[in-house]
């Protein structure tokens, strides 16, 4: 695994997330929430072009062909692979996996490779509101089961104690290696991590989980704007009769 499967990682996980913020959008438990999880949303889609965009400066692109036709093929965490039907599961992707890839980011801010140093930065003023929004909601008190997932699945994002980003971070290319991350991210929430055990035998180094599986092929297809071309308006050469 190199920096650009990592950025990738990031960024299907942002655009993944942001997807998932907007589908509550008009479904949140007040006004303000609605128009917090539309924001964000934004925020999180428009990140992910912002990374997507870092792949080619880092000299790798690792997308493939494959990922028009296979949703496994996508490096989301399966905290995203269908959509959520209760708001704890949103609150805890906000307050736990969002707070994961900001501090991610921060470590490729925090390395020594320019072109995210560069790029990367605005974002950490963007994901300030979002910190707040979901540790507002985490204190309010959700239940477990999300968040356990939640903290599972960051904590195995991050990484083995051994693998690439260890050595990532000691290349210098990350300012943070993964027990660091885990630690800022607890410092972060103010709260421990609960007790994680991770089969890394299991573990998928391209995808970053455990778990198989992948995204419900309804959101599969409108990221691959499948759904636009269903219902967009023929064009000329469409529209000919045949002969």
């Amino acid at each position: 695994m190199s920096l650009s499967d990592l950025v990738l990682s990031l960024a299907d996980n942002k655009q993944m997330l942001g997807l998932r913020y907007a589908e509550w959008a008009t479904r949140a438990p007040s006004l303000e929430a609605d128009i917090a999880a539309a924001a964000m949303g934004l925020d999180d889609l428009g990140h992910s072009r912002v990374l997507y965009g870092c792949l080619e400066p880092l000299g790798v692109d690792p997308r493939g062909p494959e990922r028009e036709s296979d949703p496994a093929s996508l490096r989301n965490l399966a905290y995203f692979d269908d959509p959520w039907t209760e708001w704890s599961q949103f609150v805890a992707a906000n307050a736990i996996l969002d707070t994961a890839f900001t501090v991610m980011i921060e470590a490729c801010v925090g390395g020594s490779v320019e072109v995210l140093q560069q790029r990367l930065r605005k974002m950490l003023l963007e994901e300030r509101y979002h910190f707040l929004h979901g540790r507002s909601w985490l204190r309010s008190g959700i239940d477990s089961e999300p968040l356990q997932r939640a903290w599972r699945e960051a904590i195995e994002w991050f990484g083995p104690p051994d693998g690439e980003s260890a050595k990532l971070h000691r290349e210098g290319k990350l300012s943070l290696g993964p027990a660091e991350l885990r630690a800022r991210l607890e410092e972060r929430l103010e709260m421990k991590a609960p007790p994680v055990t991770s089969d890394w035998k299991g573990w998928d180094p391209i995808r970053r989980r455990a778990r198989p599986g992948s995204i419900d092929a309804h959101t599969f297809g409108m990221l691959r704007g499948l759904e636009e071309k269903k219902y967009a308006p023929p064009t000329a050469k469409q529209a000919a009769p045949r002969a």
